[in-house]
Order: structure tokens, then sequence, then C-alpha cells
């Protein structure tokens, strides 16, 4: 992993066990044009865009008493499936992360000027909800703990919204993603499971991610037309 590039521009930030989260409270460096969402003007990251930085050794986390979290620790909160992550999903995020891609959770939008719902974007600036949430910082907690509070890694919906590198990549306005990644666990899904989570991707392509013994296999599945039979 490329960590001599970051040494100099580590940024800080502070862990918020209830959220599930870190806040960033002093930003260095470029990543955060791809990491993140965007709340009443400050950045949230989930754990495993948490780890990922601190294994870099971009980011220098923080508790809330602002004593230093270590990566063990960091490693500990994966590894009893905090916050709708497992270590399966963090190697999923790392490897594709490592790789370019620009990657979200599922479902959760990156800031509040486009939310986004059965994959159309719903603008909510200057309404009187964004107002309101940019205005009390309880009901901007209170929305992201909604957002991943309810997460579940057993669920079947995809995990990640997948986007390819885009050096003009705006989180206002991301656009839709070129996939969806849905991780398997432990093995394929059935024919059922398929269709279920095809139905809830709608017109973006899905992708499957296998992990096995820590080896990623990514798949799709698509439509064939089989000959009729005589």
């Amino acid at each position: 992993m490329p960590k001599l590039q970051f040494r100099n521009v580590k940024s800080k930030g502070k862990w918020n066990e209830e959220m599930g989260m870190a806040e960033l409270i002093e930003k260095s460096g470029k990543m955060w044009v791809t990491t993140g969402i965007v709340r009443g003007g400050k950045t949230y990251f989930s754990i495993e865009e948490t780890l990922y930085l601190m294994e870099l050794e971009a980011l220098h986390l923080l508790d809330n008493s602002d004593g230093t979290i270590s990566l063990i620790e960091m490693y500990e909160k994966v590894a009893v499936r905090k916050s709708g992550c497992c270590w399966e999903l963090f190697e999923v995020y790392r490897h594709l992360k490592s790789l370019g891609y620009i990657i979200s959770r599922h479902g959760v939008a990156w800031s509040l000027k486009s939310i986004r719902s059965s994959h159309k974007a719903i603008a909510l600036e200057g309404t009187e909800e964004s107002s309101q949430l940019e205005e009390m910082g309880s009901l901007v907690e209170l929305s992201i703990n909604k957002s991943f509070g309810e997460l579940n890694i057993d669920d079947l919906k995809p995990d990640f919204d997948i986007y390819l590198p885009n050096s003009r990549f705006r989180k206002s306005s991301p656009g839709d993603p070129n996939f969806l990644l849905y991780l398997s666990r432990g093995q394929p899904p059935s024919r059922a499971e398929i269709e279920a989570l095809e139905r809830q991707c709608g017109d973006i392509p899905l992708k499957i991610c296998l992990v096995t013994e820590g080896r990623l296999s990514f798949f799709s599945f698509d439509k064939v037309e089989l000959p009729a039979l005589p």
C-alpha cells in the first residue's frame, strides 16, 4: 500500500462510539474529496473508511477524551462486527479503494444537497428539512445514526455503491454509481436471492463479491436466452 505519500499530510478525526463513525476535525490531503459524508458542514466517515486511512497512516484518530485510538483497537471493532461492518466487508472496501474506485455505503447519501431515493436525486437544498439539519447539530447526528445504526451486515441488500475513478467527482452531485456491490456471506447467493437483489438495483448493474480465505472473487449474472426445447 502507498503509505509514504500520506505521512506528511495526516488528518485528525474523533471517533464517536454511539454513531459508529468518526468526525473529521482537521483535514489534510485530497482523499476527502471521495471519503466521508457531509452533514451540517461537517464530514463524518464510516468505520471502514477510518480503518483504511489509519492503515495508510493518513489519519490520527482520537477518542472523546482526546486520547489516541490505535490501529489494533479499530481492528477489534471490525472483528466484532461493529457499525454494520465485518472483516470481509473491510477487505472488499480496502481492495477496491486501493485500485482507485470511489465507494460509499449503499443507501447513504454523500451530502444533503442531493439525497438519493430509488436511484434518483431529490434536491433538498433550501427546504425546511434541509434548514433544520443545517442548524441543529442534534438532528444531523440523529440522521446519521438512523443511516448507520439500522445497517445490518446480514441483510439481503447491496452493501456498496461503486463509482469508477473520476478526478471530477463531487459529493454534491455524484450521479448514479457504475455498479452496486453485494458481499456474499459464505457462499454464492441463490437464484431467488440474486433476483431480489437485482430488483433493488433498478437499472444499475449488480456485482457480487465472495471472500474466501482472504481471496476476493467478483462476479455478475447476465440473462441468457436458452433455445426452446423441441
